[in-house]
């Protein structure tokens, strides 16, 4: 989809306006107008669509689709006090021990990465935001979020669904020839409310108890208790709601630019020698990397933003709302228009990004600094203006955290077949959905040292 939306703004300019069925639509074709609108006129353009399907789907109270409003403030608010750079500085020692106990499964089972990342995933966020502690691959918690996360990206895809241009349709019977969302509805509507009530439930019953860890989700009822009704009940909606985004929102999302992390590597040994020349200078062979040496890493940081641009998360990031008339290098957008950024567009423009296909961290340098004039990928990734992802500061410490931790201790390489002749890596990533995740792959991760064994071995033995 990206692809195609990017021809229609390379034939067409820029600012492409469509009509379907009356529903006005502008393709934004660059990041500096998606930055013109949605962020310098982000008063006009920070509302999302009335989106059906997530009323049929269960994900109406989501951050990312809520409409701009009150409730979304309230909401948007909360979430940021949580996750912002210096609230999330608490749990960084919780954080360091899942990577730690992350680390110690790759040695364990290389070859089952994939299943690694996402119990990596879940663990760190689970404990952070519900004070839940995961030391078991089958956990439920593992798979709530993952077939949740399926329907999110089924149901948000522009254009999929007739009835987001026809909002009439939602009241046709199931049963009616056409009427698939429906079905979709009904049989994906549960999987979400497990995401939101499994968790949460766990968390309070937890709390109620007296044994509930310290927790973002304990914390926004400590403070929901001194409050008086209404009030005290609508804190603790949109604290359930923070929790679930947080939960949801980080599963995928930091799943795929893992799953890049890893492709890229085995792809490109020299981008990670010099990741390791660099970490073996700052963090030496005695201890592992931690938060602290973000600033002394600027080759990681580098290749981390290579990650987001590569191979982005949201092709076509999630569609704003026009809520009043306006007008835009000479073209009439109404009120009610959706936009559409076609953030892949973004990554591959070459006015930013020179070569964009190739793998190079080495653009975000500058005298061995991160080079300020570059565009920063993550402000595509991330979104814009005031819809941007609060979580931003989060995602990225973590990201950051477990590439460097993951360099320093293992090499990756592609695997090879049965007369040790290295497998060819497509690098082929998932379409169809709004979340674009890697294709499945396989690739050999080894120890650099025995040292390093020994290293992770008691590292993650007093996690």
């Amino acid at each position: 989809m990206g692809t195609i939306l990017r021809g229609l703004s390379a034939k067409y300019g820029d600012v492409v306006y469509l009509e379907v069925f009356g529903q006005p639509m502008v393709l934004l074709g660059t990041h500096d107008a998606a930055k013109d609108l949605m962020e310098r006129r982000s008063s006009k353009y920070s509302d999302k669509p009335p989106f059906v399907m997530s009323y049929l789907t269960g994900w109406d109270w989501a951050l990312p689709v809520l409409r701009y409003g009150p409730w979304w403030r309230r909401s948007r608010r909360m979430f940021h006090d949580c996750f912002n750079a210096g609230a999330i500085i608490q749990y960084r020692p919780t954080q360091m021990e899942a990577v730690h106990r992350f680390l110690s499964r790759l040695l364990s089972d290389p070859r089952a990465f994939p299943n690694h990342i996402k119990h990596l995933i879940a663990s760190s966020i689970l404990r952070v935001t519900y004070g839940i502690d995961i030391d078991k691959e089958s956990t439920p918690y593992l798979t709530i979020a993952t077939e949740a996360m399926a329907t999110f990206a089924a149901t948000f895809v522009p254009g999929k669904y007739f009835v987001e241009v026809l909002p009439i349709l939602r009241y046709i019977p199931w049963w009616v020839p056409g009427a698939q969302f429906k079905k979709d509805g009904k049989a994906w509507k549960p999987r979400v409310q497990r995401l939101t009530d499994t968790p949460w439930g766990a968390c309070i019953a937890a709390l109620k108890e007296g044994s509930a860890p310290p927790s973002i989700v304990a914390g926004l009822m400590e403070s929901a208790s001194h409050l008086d009704e209404p009030a005290r009940s609508e804190d603790i909606e949109i604290a359930k709601a923070t929790s679930a985004a947080a939960y949801a929102g980080g599963s995928d999302t930091l799943y795929s630019a893992l799953m890049t992390f890893f492709l890229a590597m085995a792809l490109h040994p020299e981008v990670q020698r010099r990741a390791q020349v660099e970490l073996d200078t700052v963090v030496g062979p005695s201890r592992l990397p931690d938060f602290d040496d973000a600033p002394s890493l600027p080759y990681i940081t580098a290749i981390m933003k290579e990650c987001m641009r590569w191979r982005i998360v949201l092709p076509l990031g999630l569609m704003h709302r026009s809520t009043e008339d306006d007008e835009y290098r000479g073209f009439y957008i109404p009120e009610g228009t959706f936009v559409i950024p076609n953030a892949w567009a973004y990554t591959r423009d070459p006015t930013h990004y020179p070569d964009p296909e190739e793998f190079r961290p080495e653009r975000y340098l500058k005298d061995g600094e991160i080079d300020p004039d570059v565009l920063d990928p993550g402000d595509i990734a991330f979104g814009y203006g005031r819809r941007a992802c609060p979580g931003r500061d989060f995602s990225e410490a973590v990201l950051r955290v477990i590439m460097s931790s993951v360099l320093h201790a293992f090499a990756i390489s592609p695997a090879l077949d049965e007369h040790g002749i290295p497998l060819p890596l497509e690098g082929k990533m998932s379409d169809g959905g709004v979340l674009s995740i890697p294709e499945p792959f396989e690739c050999v991760i080894k120890a650099r040292s025995a040292e390093v064994e020994a290293l992770i071995h008691a590292t993650s033995s007093g996690a």
